[in-house]
């Protein structure tokens, strides 16, 4: 049984996120950010552990298929018992399916099966294949954007954009939360994000100091090479 107090105390104990892309790093280290975490009741830290499993991207290797990460959705969807968070976890595996769509799309594949993903959109996918956001730009606004981005081969700002729209689906759906379990694990949701973010910009700084060394070093070479 979880103790409200406890709660109070632990959200209280936690610093608060700053904007996603102002922040280079989370505001805690994974470290602490356990400790405190071990305030949980049991029953609310295997919860927890199910939405990470679910939902934060080191949980999934370059092993996992398709098919993997659609089972595990709906295993963390049955598993969830708290109204708020399965929401969270529903908005964010359709944002997924979305997504997945978008990149099954441009590696040239066809369309997908009827009961592909989450949210019963698979088949109004495959009826709008060749539309850039498959007649669904109405109800997820994010989606005509997302797709110009993968065209143009724009990898951090589609990251960008997808980490900005669960970072959003996530705090809506906590909205009216403060210091219960809903708040926790919004929270750590949150603090998976920022992380996400910290490594892909990381990432990206390491792949520009290469080019740029490379370039200098090629440089380098011809005018050796010219003498």
């Amino acid at each position: 049984m979880a103790d409200p107090d406890a709660y109070v105390a632990l959200i209280t104990s936690l610093p608060r996120h700053e904007e996603l892309f102002v922040a280079k790093q989370p505001p805690l280290s994974r470290l602490r950010l356990e400790m405190r975490l071990k305030a949980l009741s049991v029953e609310d830290a295997a919860t927890l552990a199910t939405l990470e499993h679910c939902l934060s991207w080191p949980a999934y290797g370059l092993e996992t298929t398709e098919a993997e990460a659609f089972a595990r959705g709906r295993a963390a969807l049955d598993a969830v018992p708290q109204p708020e968070l399965r929401s969270i976890l529903r908005d964010r595996l359709q944002m997924r399916t979305l997504i997945a769509a978008l990149r099954r799309r441009k590696a040239g594949g066809g369309p997908p099966p009827a009961q592909w993903g989450f949210g019963g959109i698979a088949r109004r996918i495959a009826a709008n294949w060749q539309e850039p956001a498959f007649g669904l730009e109405r109800p997820y606004p994010w989606l005509s954007e997302a797709a110009g981005l993968l065209e143009r081969g724009d990898a951090l700002g589609f990251e960008r954009l997808v980490l900005t729209e669960s970072r959003a689906i996530t705090r809506r759906r906590a909205e009216g939360h403060y210091f219960d379990f809903i708040a926790v694990a919004a929270y750590v949701l949150i603090w998976n994000i920022h992380d996400r973010w910290a490594r892909a910009n990381a990432a990206a700084a390491a792949r520009r100091f290469h080019a740029l060394a490379d370039a200098a070093l090629g440089a380098r070479t011809d005018i050796f090479a010219e003498r």
